[in-house]
This record gives C-alpha cells, sequence and structure tokens, in this order.
C-alpha cells in the first residue's frame, strides 16, 4: 500500500452506504465520499501543479473532507486554512506557501478575497460540479509514490513565522495501521473528533476512520463550551472512541459534566498534548469503569504520536504517568548533553525519535528543517535521520520514558506547542512596548507577559489578538518598570516566574 486514498476506497468497497463522517449540517457515505473526492480531484488537477500545496480554507466539516481527498486524487497534497487564525497569520502561511490559488466554500469566499486579495478563489461548489475523470485519476495516481507528500500542518515558530510540518503518505500509512491494531479501532466503532483540522490530533480520527470503514463524528466546537450539550451530543451519536486534547477532557470533567451525564458506549479514551491531570484522569475512569485510557505523546513532526501507555487501573501513578513506549517502528531514544545515548534509568535527555514516521521537513524553510531533522549522532556508520523533539524524558523503572518538560523556549499549552520567542516577538513590535518577556506556568498552565514602555495590558491583549492564535495570547500582563537581568545581560526570566 502506498497512498491513503486506498483507505478510503477499501472501505467504500465494504460499506458502500455506511456514514463515513458527519457534522453538524452534513452527512456523507464512504461511497459518496470516494465519488465527490474524484470529482474535485479531477478539477483540482487542472488548477495545481503536482506535489504542491492546496490550500483549504473552510471550517471543519464533511466538504473539508471531501476537499481533502480532492487534493490527493489531483495528487497534490493539502493544509487546512482555519478560518478562525487572525488574518495576518494565514498571510504568513501562504506565504510560506506560495501557492496563487486557494480553496473555500462560497459562503467564506467573501472573506478570503479580503485576507487574500490577490489570490485566486476556488469554490467548493465548482469543483463538485465537475465529472470525474477516472483515466486521468488513474494516470496520477500510478506516478505518485509513497514518499509524496500528504499533507502540512502549520505549528509555531520561534522565528514568529509559522512552520509548515510535510508529512508524508508512507508516514501517516505506517501509523494508522499500527494505532488502529494496537488500540483495536474497527469498523464498529464512531470516532468523536474533537481536533480543529489543522491540528495533528485530527490526522488519528479521520484516517482511523478511512482504514477500519469507523464513523467519523465531527463534534461542533461551539459544544465545547457547554459540557452538558457536548456529553448530549457524544450520547446521541453513540461515540465510542475519543482521540482527544488533554484540555477538552479536563473542560468537562472541571465542570462536573460526569456527573450530569455519562457517556456510557465511549470504551477508547485516547488523549495527548500535555499532561493529564492525575484529578481529571480518575474522574473519568471512575466514570467508565471499563473504558481504555492511553497516554499519548509525540510532536507534529513524527506524524502524530510515537510513544504510547495504556493505563493500568491497578497502577500507582504518584510519581506521574509515563509517556509509555514506543509504537512499531519508531525507534525513540535519549540524547544527553554530550549526545551519547542514555540507557540508563533516572537520567534525563533530549527525546530523538527515527523511523518511518518522520516527516519531511518544514516546507519552504531549510534553516529549521536542518536545525530539527539532522543525523543521528550516535551513528557513525550510515544515513540515520533523527528528528531531536526539544523535550526531556527519562527512563522510568518499569523501562518506559517520563516525559520531564522542555529544553528550549517552546512550551506545551492547551494541547498546543508553542514557541514563546514568536510571543515576544508580537509584543516586542506592539506600539508603546520596549521590552516584553513571555513566561509559562507548568504548574498553574498560565501564561504571562512583562513588558515595559507607555501602552497598557488591556491594548497590547487586543492587538495580540489581531496577530496570534487565541490559544497563544497571554492571560495576564505586568507593566515593569525595568526587566529584571542576569549577570550575563539577558532578561531573568527566573526571576519573572518568582
Amino acid at each position: 500500500m502506498k497512498n491513503v486514498l486506498e483507505y478510503l476506497e477499501k472501505s467504500a468497497a465494504r460499506f458502500p452506504e455506511k456514514t463515513a463522517a458527519a457534522d453538524q449540517s452534513a452527512a456523507c457515505t464512504f461511497s459518496e465520499l470516494e465519488m465527490d473526492a474524484k470529482k474535485i480531484g479531477t478539477a483540482l488537477s487542472h488548477c495545481f501543479k503536482r506535489n504542491s500545496p492546496v490550500p483549504i480554507f473552510t471550517d471543519k466539516g464533511v466538504s473539508a473532507l471531501k476537499l481533502f481527498f480532492g487534493s490527493v486524487y489531483a495528487g497534490s497534497f493539502y493544509i487546512m486554512l482555519n478560518p478562525e487564525l487572525p488574518a495576518v497569520r494565514i498571510r504568513h502561511i501562504a506565504q510560506t506557501l506560495g501557492t496563487e490559488a486557494v480553496v473555500t466554500e462560497s459562503s467564506r469566499a467573501e472573506s478570503l478575497k479580503e485576507i487574500l486579495p490577490q489570490a485566486k478563489v476556488i469554490t467548493f461548489e465548482e469543483l463538485i460540479g465537475q465529472e470525474a475523470d477516472e483515466a486521468l485519476l488513474l494516470s496520477i495516481r500510478e506516478s505518485m509514490i509513497d514518499t509524496d507528500p500528504l499533507y502540512a500542518n502549520f505549528t509555531s515558530g520561534s522565528t514568529g513565522v509559522p512552520k509548515g510540518v510535510l508529512i508524508s503518505h508512507r508516514s501517516v500509512i505506517d501509523f494508522i495501521d499500527n494505532f488502529t491494531k494496537i488500540f483495536e479501532i474497527t469498523e464498529k466503532d464512531v470516532i468523536g473528533n474533537q481536533a480543529p483540522f489543522d491540528f495533528d490530533v485530527s490526522v488519528k480520527d479521520i484516517f482511523s476512520a478511512m482504514k477500519t470503514g469507523a464513523s467519523l463524528q465531527i463534534i461542533p466546537k461551539s459544544l465545547f463550551s457547554a459540557p452538558a450539550g457536548l456529553l448530549d451530543y457524544i450520547c446521541e451519536k453513540d461515540i465510542t472512541t475519543m482521540i482527544w486534547a488533554v484540555s477538552a477532557l479536563c473542560l468537562i470533567s472541571a465542570f462536573h459534566g460526569l456527573d450530569y451525564r455519562v457517556p456510557e458506549k465511549v470504551n477508547k479514551i485516547l488523549f495527548s498534548g500535555e499532561t493529564m491531570p492525575r484529578k481529571h484522569l480518575e474522574n473519568w475512569m471512575n466514570a467508565l469503569k471499563d473504558a481504555q485510557f492511553v497516554n499519548l505523546y509525540g510532536p507534529t513532526e513524527i506524524t502524530c504520536n510515537c510513544t504510547y501507555h495504556k493505563v493500568d487501573r491497578s497502577a500507582d501513578y504518584s510519581g506521574g504517568l509515563p509517556i509509555g513506549k514506543p509504537f512499531p517502528n519508531e525507534r525513540v531514544f535519549l540524547l544527553s548533553d554530550t549526545d551519547s545515548v542514555i540507557t540508563e534509568k533516572g537520567v534525563t535527555g533530549e527525546i530523538c525519535v527515527s523511523g518511518t514516521a518522520l516527516g519531511l521537513g518544514y516546507y519552504n524553510n531549510r534553516e529549521q528543517t536542518e536545525k530539527r531533522f539532522v543525523q543521528n549522532p550516535a551513528n557513525k556508520s550510515y544515513i540515520e535521520p533523527i528528528y531531536r523533539t526539544g523535550d526531556l524524558a527519562y527512563i522510568g523503572d518499569n523501562g518506559e520514558l517520563y516525559f520531564e518538560g522542555r529544553k528550549d523556549f517552546q512550551i506545551k499549552y492547551m494541547g498546543h506547542r508553542i514557541e514563546l520567542e514568536e510571543i515576544e516577538k508580537a509584543l516586542s513590535e506592539t506600539e508603546g512596548v520596549e521590552r516584553a518577556c513571555c513566561v509559562f506556568s507548568k504548574e498553574k498552565s498560565k501564561l504571562s507577559a512583562f513588558f515595559t514602555g507607555e501602552t497598557t495590558g488591556r491594548e497590547i491583549r487586543k492587538k495580540l489578538s489581531d496577530i496570534l492564535p487565541v490559544y497563544m495570547i497571554p492571560t495576564s500582563y505586568t507593566k515593569l518598570d525595568t526587566m529584571p537581568i542576569t549577570k550575563n545581560g539577558k532578561i531573568d526570566r527566573a526571576a519573572l516566574q518568582g
């Protein structure tokens, strides 16, 4: 198998009339998804070059899925442009992609033209009205190989510009085949999608469903501010599998949603993005006594996750929840400050990963790619690319890995990896700010901004909301007369964290 379209086509052959995906206002069967994607792919093949990016500016939903798979049929790869992102960020992404055309739905066309006035706007409605050219699609497929790019997800960048992580078909196939087998996801499952489609957690939802024939229920974002309505939705849609960010699960438990209603058909909860608070995990496990709970770890650059730990209800996790052991066909190891492999238990090192799951690098960003995707320094004999995560961990007594934090100024917050330098760049460029620093408290799960200058915290927050995603905006702003400085002349972050 060399192309993820085979997932869709095999499921369409097995379950043609079964619901493949549904959102709040639309649904499609596997056969409809395949047929519509072929129409879109035929049309897109005349608009985009092979292996070029197809930016898709739309809300997550059934139409977005059809556009994703249509992009692949066209021999290209897709990028989700979330309409909720600030216009400045969307322009940064479009500039990185270097594309002249953007795909959207007609209802979003005008707002897209305001953000990207020079771009050619292609609508879903235009594409879906085309006829599928099977001969053309076959010739495109025959020219494709498994290391062709499938999608790009943009993450925070230390230079202030988002980085587009490029992932191939082979990486997704390698991961999803193991993922669905290990966690026993089958055609009997209903997967409840929580993650935005520009966040790689959604990759597990989408391709697990396509691989197994499970149905994908795309949960409306609005419900994640209403725990009771969210639980009603989960129950009414017979959802069995939740592959969610920790913050989304904690939203329900923090507001005692499980006292209101227990989603009794849920039998698998797989969580990732940040450390799961023990109290919240216990609340969920007490409510769903027969469900399987799994802690997942891994950065976007290695295709979703590289380690996992199945929670043992009889185990003592007072020392912390491990991030676990590697997925099959992924080598996960620790490197010391001197780049030697750590094998001793209890010794902290940087998490590094090698294997098929590694991404293709950052799109149009060779400098950052060469910084993170490097030759294994412990291997002098042959080429072995690895990804240096910047995350720290140690090997526990059980032989599994335990997360220890970050090596640099990158943090994990609300399920996202964030470069503090990107926030600080935006702070420093705000009118009235002379110097700025952003710090993160892991214990309080709080982003705090400190600044000197003539402006106010309120004005800064207003400015940041125009250029940064909501999850990157600090929650507090402290004005200082002067910044605390270390003996080396750098801002004293430790002093600001208090």
